[in-house]
């Protein structure tokens, strides 16, 4: 049986990984891809927590399932309002989102 600290440690080096990538890229899309990452690492942490903390219950899946469902609706918002400002000024780049004031 594995341990719930390597689980841990890979959710751990999913979320830096994802907040790295947030701070760092200039792209929209890797942006989103960096929150989805954050937000896949914590999704890992309610399942972790749920078997090792209650084995016999599954609230923390459902947490996780209903995260999961949050996150594919924000991801879908996302992706639209980024298809809406690439056929503004056919750029995502986050610094070119000033031309947008005009």
């Amino acid at each position: 049986m594995v341990q719930m600290e390597y689980y841990l440690v890979v959710s751990t080096f999913m979320m830096f990984v994802g907040i790295y990538g947030f701070f760092t890229r200039r792209n929209l899309l890797a942006m989103l891809i960096s929150v989805e990452l954050i937000l896949n690492s914590v999704d890992i942490n309610f399942a972790v927590f749920n078997r090792f903390l209650f084995p016999g219950q599954l609230e923390g899946l459902f947490f996780a399932i209903f995260a999961i469902g949050v996150s594919a609706a924000e991801t879908a918002v996302a992706i639209a309002i980024i298809i809406n400002i690439y056929r503004n000024i056919r750029n995502i780049q986050v610094k070119n989102l000033n031309e947008m004031k005009h």
